[in-house]
């Protein structure tokens, strides 16, 4: 059992102490990487560390702060203000507390920060009194000012590989002075792997459930812990994604469920809807996506998408969750495996790039509205011709103004419906010039 006067938990005791017990993100601390020669070289300039969650963004903090011979602060945004800030480079100014004369500073959730706070740290990122180090699970290009981000160096932090976090798992159950190693505990190889798997790329999460797993498991009459697949499921509960419905993430999978119906893959689409209702996404707001989607990316190629899209639109608030999602799956299914074309998307575009930019004219006379008596005396709708009165339900007469004459918006495509309504608009025009 753990030692109950060690009231961290494991995955802060197992946070690296050199980049030989760092895993993953190798394409920035690898061999050679610019971010390890920084380190090595203790030749730090200012970085924003970006990511979801877990990947290591703390770690490679505490990391710099036991490798860096100038002074090391570290601030959590949430609670921090420019006081703080203030204090820190008064600190560093002083010789005899910061005989280097420079700090590294660590900010925690940089994108919490106002555009007051982070123009506080501007002037001194600039002089290199201090050296930012920020980290961010949102994108620091939408959330960090612009300022702050053209003098640091943004580097991605991926998720973790499986093969990552078992490392990292193996490392904790055998080491004795951070980890789990002076306890015994006997773990499966398939337990272990649903850890490093299901934890999805965070390794504090994978950590956690170990550590849960050797807390609350009760040992044998040897004293040893046996932790096998079904505690580990216990354990892990529900696998963790990398989704927030308000940062980036929502935006991206968004983007990606849109795109793949957009390019007719039904698999791809139903993936990231799953995603989207398991990170608890609005399902109003994916309804409205895809029914943008059925008349934007569908459109006249097969007009019934758009009422499935209505329809399930309508269905989802009528039943909620958990069986709007067979409704949101069934609209998804239908837009992805519709025949596509964007021609009434372009058409409308086009008509209001003219009706905003260009001199127009007047509604033909012939067509306009003639409800009061007297109207008709100053040429309202005269000479309009009634086109059910004709053959094949079409006359030749003029619906565009003067001004517009001969301009075309709608140019129907050969996917499923469209074709039948070239067929149609070419028969018709056959008809007229007879």
């Amino acid at each position: 059992m753990l030692d109950p006067l060690n009231k961290e938990p494991l995955a802060y005791r197992m946070s690296p102490r050199s980049l030989d017990e760092y895993f993953g993100q190798e394409h920035i601390i690898g061999k050679g990487k610019m971010l390890r020669r920084m380190i090595e070289a203790d030749r730090l300039s200012s970085i924003i560390l970006f990511g979801p969650p877990g990947t290591g963004k703390t770690a490679m903090a505490r990391l710099i702060a036991h490798t860096t011979a100038s002074g090391f602060q570290k601030i959590n945004a949430v609670t921090a203000g420019v006081a703080d800030i203030k204090k820190i480079i008064s600190d560093t100014k002083n010789p005899i507390l910061n005989p280097s004369g420079r700090t590294v500073l660590f900010i925690d959730e940089i994108h919490r920060f106002n555009k007051l706070q982070q123009d506080a740290l501007l002037p001194h990122v600039e002089d290199g009194t201090l050296i930012l180090i920020g980290a961010t699970t949102e994108n620091p290009f939408f959330e960090v000012n612009k300022a702050l981000i053209s003098r640091s160096t943004v580097l991605s932090l991926n998720p973790l590989s499986a093969e990552d976090i078992l490392r990292i798992l193996r490392l904790a159950l055998t080491d004795k002075e951070r980890g789990l190693g002076n306890q015994d505990i006997s773990i499966t190889d398939d337990a272990l792997s649903y850890m490093a798997n299901v934890s999805n790329g965070d390794a504090r999460i994978a950590l956690r459930a170990l550590e849960l797993a050797s807390v609350t498991t009760p040992p044998d009459a040897k004293g040893r812990v046996h932790v096998d697949l079904d505690i580990a499921k216990e354990c892990m509960q529900k696998r963790s994604i990398a989704f927030d419905s308000d940062g980036e993430s929502h935006y991206d999978n968004i983007s990606a469920f849109i795109k793949s119906m957009r390019g007719s893959d039904p698999d791809a689409a139903v993936f990231y809807l799953a995603r989207a209702l398991h990170g608890g996404e609005d399902i109003e707001f994916l309804a409205r996506r895809i029914l943008i989607c059925a008349a934007e990316d569908v459109g006249m190629a097969n007009p019934n998408a758009l009422l499935v899209a209505m329809a399930a639109y309508q269905g989802i608030m009528a039943v909620g969750m958990p069986e709007a999602r067979i409704l949101l799956s069934e609209a998804t299914v239908m837009v992805a495996t519709s025949p596509k074309s964007n021609t009434s998307y372009l058409a409308i575009d086009r008509a209001l790039s003219d009706v905003q930019e260009k001199r127009t004219g007047s509604v033909p006379m012939h067509i306009r509205n003639a409800p009061a008596q007297g109207m008709t005396d100053l040429g309202y709708s005269v000479g309009y011709k009634y086109p059910h009165d004709f053959p094949g339900h079409v006359v030749k007469q003029q619906y565009l103004p003067d001004d517009m004459l001969g301009t075309v918006y709608y140019e129907p495509g050969d996917n499923g419906y469209e074709r039948k309504i070239r067929e149609f608009m070419t028969e018709k025009d056959r008809r007229l010039k007879e």
